[in-house]
């Protein structure tokens, strides 16, 4: 079936992997939107009273042909999509009602039935039962695709098929490729214009303006906006003024390193506003787990508050000193919002049930963690370093197993649980047990405490809870700013 979803000490490298990662998604966003607007036009297209009949009696069908030149115009209209078809799904696998030809490949016929690819089967239920799927990138027979379905209704309301789009995710990966070309063609034009500068120094009388040029520029400075003004005023003050070509070159030079510094500014800027993005996305991706979970409110930002608390406190009082790098720091607090991205593949019954779990539900909620793991590696697999997605990785695959090795999924016991997990299990059963729940009624803070405590050694690092009992003046505050939020 065819079918298509730090610092500046972390250097440019990571900026670059992030601007990259980042224009990639914008991309698949991109045409995302283009696919989903195709196929729900081709939808609309469609009669659906008139499926069965496009089925059985093919192009021979009243109508058939009219449909079918008005689904080639509408794909004609995006030169991005390069498939479009109208499938009934059924249980034998995939019926054409339509699908239109290509330049290299012909479309099967009306009533033809095309089998199921092995890593579809996972949506043929919803598919069956006519519900919606969001868009899907998959590689399988048809090559690397992001596809939209959209359903085709008749005038009962009843889903009778499925019009897709399909669009080649080669196309991202060539324009992504074309990103990165032109952020490098920006420094090599740089360094090009230096390498024509060491050319032009080999005549011995043109050593002392070239000097003192080359002078200035080896004490240019980048370190910092105010750094980089103060280095191109010194350049100018050479005012070089031998009335030949080095002259020339010479205010060449100025202007293409006052040019230059904008650029970096510019990129400079644009990093940090990629950066922010980044923190951002991290946070939408965490809400949108969170809106389905009606039991958590304000979970993710407020246990993302008391890492951090917890992070602090402890890289002032020493512990695990040879562990609590400042990167090690920024990379927990960064991934903190991502502890419990797994629950976006809990079902919705489960994640809101009001009463307890039964045991085979509890198990199906366990899996959350796993499932963490496994969403945050297929984002590592993207990336040549994956940076804080690392720490996002044991924050979501452990932060509930527990020091006594009682917990889940592994079992892990003492310091064999990551440092980032373990730290993320005391907020995390912390903030469970302050919040009110559709099946619970907050605990007092006193209590809360209480019970953090007594965990120690057993559910908790006794380190860990010995540094967050004593910070409990802070946790108060960030509790009471969070409630005070939710009471606006």
């Amino acid at each position: 079936m065819k079918r298509s979803g730090r610092s500046e000490e972390k250097g440019a490298g990571e900026r670059a992997i992030i601007s990259f990662l980042l224009y990639r998604n914008y991309s698949i966003q991109q045409y995302t939107d283009t696919g989903v607007s195709v196929a729900r036009l081709a939808a609309s297209t469609v009669d659906g009273d008139k499926v069965s009949e496009y089925l059985s009696e093919g192009e021979l069908a009243e109508g058939y042909s009219g449909t079918e030149e008005r689904l080639l115009k509408i794909k004609e209209t995006s030169p991005d999509i390069e498939y479009l078809y109208v499938y009934q799904i059924r249980e034998d696998g995939c019926h054409v009602v339509f699908d239109l030809d290509t330049e290299v490949t012909q479309g099967a016929k009306p009533g033809e039935i095309i089998p199921f690819d092995a890593s579809f089967s996972e949506y043929i239920p919803k598919l069956l039962a006519g519900e919606y799927i969001e868009p899907l990138i998959t590689k399988d027979t048809y090559g690397w695709l992001l596809t939209d379905y959209e359903p085709v209704f008749n005038r009962g309301g009843e889903c009778v098929a499925y019009a897709a789009a399909d669009i080649q995710m080669e196309d991202v990966r060539l324009n992504s490729i074309a990103f990165l070309t032109k952020v490098g063609s920006l420094f090599a034009g740089f360094f090009i214009l230096i390498l024509v500068l060491c050319v032009w120094i080999a005549d011995y009388n043109l050593i002392y303006p070239v000097a003192a040029m080359t002078f200035a520029a080896r004490r240019f400075a980048y370190d910092s906006e105010e750094a980089m003004e103060d280095s191109v005023e010194r350049i100018e003050s050479l005012r070089i003024q031998t009335g030949d070509e080095i002259e020339n070159l010479y205010e060449a030079v100025c202007k293409t390193i006052a040019t230059t510094v904008g650029y970096l500014e510019e990129v400079r800027e644009k990093g940090e506003a990629l950066s922010k993005m980044q923190s951002g996305l991290i946070y939408v991706l965490a809400d949108l787990v969170e809106s389905r979970d009606k039991n958590t409110g304000d979970h993710v930002r407020k246990t993302a508050a008391y890492v951090k608390l917890l992070l602090r406190r402890m890289k002032e009082e020493g512990v695990y000193a040879d562990q609590l790098t400042d990167e090690f720091m920024e990379d927990v607090g960064n991934s903190a919002p991502l502890h419990d991205v797994g629950k976006i593949k809990v079902s919705d019954t489960i994640l809101n049930k009001p009463g307890k779990l039964t045991d085979e539900e509890f198990e199906i909620m366990k899996s959350h963690t796993t499932a963490g793991s496994e969403v945050i590696e297929s984002a590592i697999q993207l990336v040549s370093d994956g940076g804080y997605l690392k720490e996002a990785k044991n924050l979501a695959a452990y932060h509930h197993e527990k020091w006594d090795g009682s917990g889940y999924p592994a079992g892990l016991a003492g310091e064999d649980i990551p440092l980032s997990a373990r730290i993320m299990a005391v907020a995390d059963v912390f903030d469970a047990l302050v919040s009110r729940r559709s099946y619970k009624e907050p605990f007092s803070f006193e209590k809360a405490m209480e019970i953090i405590k007594e965990g120690a050694g057993k559910h908790f690092d006794p380190e860990l809870v010995r540094v967050f009992s004593e910070s409990e003046e802070e946790l108060r505050v960030i509790l009471e700013k969070h409630e005070e939020e939710a009471e606006c």
